[in-house]
């Protein structure tokens, strides 16, 4: 088997995919626009490539993580102009299921076959293999892929029709964007209430009351520390809106979600873009008269 992969895209969650292949002992030839992430990439023993075209160049299978809907766009349409030969294309971006079609148009028309591979987890869980792949497409493909998807995650799945990764990684999301928020809110009623926060994460967390949010975001509301960020409260809103949208288009409720989205918007207000969305804490506080 040939164990070499590129990855175009080395931020938070490619770059974090790429070290575990490389340490997996893969042949990890990488790219990013930006320079301090190919030097961190680098060090963690990633072959560095020059271009998009030139990742297509060089790797049979191709990882794309990248920002917005624009940039997975324009890797797409260098990959199909690289004159490279077939190649399987694994999108994990969270993007509209437009944005994810039109990446399939270019890259089919081009020869090669592209994979809807959304990740469910954090950043800080993909630095620790606790990811799980929600794969769709082509099935062949997709087996292809398995080797490299259990080096860097705990689970894959072969979901069916390209696009049903995507549908699925909305409803993943819905779920943290409400348990993210609902984990701030019982924080900030601990605090009012006198409580150490941080034996509110101990014991709260493996209760009946814990979920999944809590336990990976409670440590840091504890703290008051949202840095590095897992995932960028001005990265979020990019998939709030995806997931508004996609309920919208299936007119289907969403209560609780839809009362999630002010208290996110507010943390752009207050400045808080760069950190991680556990800061809704902080919003909360505020409101709560914990911050002034």
């Amino acid at each position: 088997m040939d164990k070499t992969v590129g990855i175009i895209g080395l931020g938070i969650m490619g770059g974090a995919i790429a070290r575990n292949l490389a340490e997996r002992g893969w042949t990890v030839i990488g790219f990013d626009l930006d320079e301090g992430k190919r030097a961190e990439a680098a060090a963690a023993r990633v072959t560095l490539a020059s271009s998009a075209a030139d990742v297509a160049r060089r790797a049979p299978i191709l990882f794309t993580s990248l920002p917005s809907p624009k940039a997975v766009v324009a890797v797409a349409q260098e990959i199909a102009a690289s004159g490279a030969p077939s190649r399987i294309v694994c999108e994990f971006s969270t993007l509209a299921l437009a944005d994810k079609m039109k990446f399939k148009e270019i890259l089919e028309a081009a020869g090669h076959t592209p994979l809807d591979c959304p990740l469910s987890g954090t950043g800080a869980q993909a630095a620790v293999r606790d990811l799980i792949v929600y794969a769709s497409g082509d099935t062949a493909a997709i087996k292809a892929c398995v080797p490299a998807f259990e080096d860097f995650s705990k689970q894959n799945a072969d979901l069916g029709a390209y696009g049903n990764g995507s549908k699925l990684k909305f409803i993943a999301n819905h779920l943290v964007a409400i348990h993210n928020v609902a984990s701030a809110e019982a924080m900030v009623l601990a605090k009012k209430a006198g409580l150490d926060a941080e034996q509110v994460v101990a014991l709260v967390g493996p209760g009946a009351g814990g979920s999944r949010m809590f336990q990976v975001r409670g440590p840091m509301m504890a703290s008051n520390v949202y840095e590095p960020a897992t995932m960028r409260c001005s990265t979020w809103q990019k998939d709030m809106q995806v997931i508004g949208d996609f309920a919208k288009d299936l007119d289907c409720p969403t209560p609780l979600f839809t009362l999630t989205e002010p208290i996110y918007k507010k943390t752009l207000e207050m400045g808080l873009g760069d950190l991680d969305t556990a800061a809704v804490c902080v919003v909360l506080e505020a409101e709560a008269g914990l911050r002034k």
